[in-house]
Formats: C-alpha cells, structure tokens, sequence
C-alpha cells in the first residue's frame, strides 16, 4: 500500500522548439496526441493523486496551461535552466511539506498508472530516499545513462551529452522519473551546479548526492519500451499518437 503522504511534481514548463510549427507555438505539454493534450495523459496516469497535491510547474505561455488545467497547482519556472531548477521552482508549493514526492514529465503520456505505481512500491518496501524509475527500450533515445559500481549498486547518472563513448553503451536509461522524500530533496537541491555541457542545473545529480550523504538511494527497473518515449519531436508527436490510439 501507499504511504498516504504523497504529492507529485510534473515538470511542464518547456517550449519544445523543435515541435513549434508554422502556426502552431502552443507549449510542448499542450501539443495534441489522440485528442488530449500531451499533460492530460500524464495526469490521467497520475490520477491516484489528488488534483491538488499535483504541483505543475509552468513557465512559456504559462496560461494556456493553467487555463487547462485549473483545477490543479502550479509553480512558475520563470528562466528554464533545467530539471532541477524547475524542481527549486515547485518547492515554492511544497513549504513544510516532508511526505514523498513523484518527479516526472509533462511530456512522456505513454507512462502507464501500473509503472507509477510499481515505482512508488518499490521505494516503500525498500525503504529509500529516493528511488529512479529505469528501463530498456529498443529505441535509440539520448537519454541519460544509470551506472552502476562493480556490486549493481546505483552510484550515479550521466546525461547523454555528457556521456562518453563508453558509457552510451550502457542500455539502462534513466527515464526521468523519481520519487524522491522532500525534506531530503530539498536539503540537496542548492547543492546543484551548473558546471555542465548545458550550463543547467541538473535533477539527475540530486540522487548522488543523497548517496553521498548516505542516504538509501536505489532504481527500479522496467523493461519500458515505447513508454519512456517523450515528446520532443514531430515525428515523436506522430509515433506516440498512433500508439495511444492503438
């Protein structure tokens, strides 16, 4: 069963360049896939939270989601200089609050209620501070990488553009999904740093340093396939409309 302290974060403040077309300059999260907008597939998966434990955080053309989805909470991402700076964003909402916390993605609308699910259980009969939610897919997506130390043991993550040679190998992709205990997120979130390819700050460093302050971090592992699909393209847009359909 779910610990009932629970709350989610679902990251929704970005542009997605590369899906604006002529005409069309909607946020990636209000692009239409099988008749609903990319988030209200994500939310409906998420459906087990209350609408008001749900915090969405927002920031290009902000109102066209929050018109939405109003029913919901929201932080605004004012610059978007990544995951973990949209995550300082939400904690905004989160004053005081110390249960469990889900960090996904307002564009991955093929992640299924059951894969939330199986993640939070698994951070509960672990007893974790903080859990990822990894898999395989056959496709070739530059996601980042989950490595693991000579025993399987996580000890850390590498984005894509950061990786090397040798870590592209790796198969196990970390979907950008976690659950995370706030108080300890929060104690590690001004401990990012930018110094990166991107110049952002990423989330993806925020389980090292749980580890690093011996903190019980671990992963779940799926075999994800097309759900870890998330929507940056055109082509994208089209293969995961056609699947939703399906």
């Amino acid at each position: 069963m779910n610990k009932p302290n629970l709350k989610a974060v679902i990251l929704a403040a970005g542009k997605g360049t590369r899906l604006q077309t002529e005409g069309n300059s909607l946020p990636k999260v209000m692009r239409i896939a099988a008749g609903k907008p990319l988030l209200a597939h994500v939310l409906s998966a998420l459906d087990f939270i209350p609408n008001k434990d749900c915090i969405i955080v927002v920031g290009y053309q902000k109102e066209s989601v929050i018109d939405a989805f109003s029913e919901y909470t929201f932080a605004e991402q004012k610059e978007q200089l990544g995951t973990g700076h949209a995550v300082m964003a939400a904690f905004l909402q989160l004053e005081g609050y110390n249960g469990q916390l889900i960090v996904c993605c307002g564009d991955m609308p093929l992640l299924k209620r059951e894969t939330y699910r199986a993640l939070i259980d698994a951070h509960n009969a672990s007893d974790n501070v903080c859990t990822i939610l990894s898999g395989t897919s056959e496709l070739n997506l530059p996601y980042g990488r989950i490595l693991r130390d000579c025993n399987g043991e996580f000890c850390g993550m590498v984005e894509d553009k950061d990786a090397t040679p040798e870590q592209k190998n790796i198969k196990e992709l970390n979907s950008g999904v976690y659950v995370f205990d706030a108080a300890a997120l929060r104690s590690v979130l001004t401990e990012l740093r930018s110094d990166n390819s991107q110049g952002e700050y990423y989330l993806t460093d925020a389980p090292l340093l749980l580890k690093q302050r011996e903190h019980k971090v671990g992963v779940c592992f799926r075999e994800l396939g097309y759900e870890i699909i998330g929507v940056n393209t055109p082509e994208q847009l089209r293969q995961t409309e056609e699947i939703l359909l399906r």
